[in-house]
């Protein structure tokens, strides 16, 4: 949040506030779906023990950091 603090109290601040609290929320919709997909993706494969399961699990809480920042960019430029 360093980069909402360098620009609180400004127009552009108003506006990276909105976008990183709506990257939040949909970071928690997003990151579970893709998480979701990777571990059935790992099952499918035979990949059926803790640990790739959990590999999966994490790369597609990871992965979905930028998906949920690009989305929620797009979302905010369209208004």
């Amino acid at each position: 949040m360093l980069v909402v603090e360098c620009f609180r109290g400004t127009r552009l601040g108003k506006g990276i506030e909105a976008m990183m609290r709506l990257a939040s929320i949909l970071y928690s919709l997003i990151s579970t779906t893709v998480a979701g997909s990777l571990v059935i993706a790992a099952l499918t494969m035979g990949y059926d023990t803790l640990q790739p399961i959990l590999i999966a699990a994490a790369l597609g809480f990871v992965v979905s950091i930028p998906i949920a920042y690009f989305v929620a960019k797009a979302i905010v430029d369209a208004d």
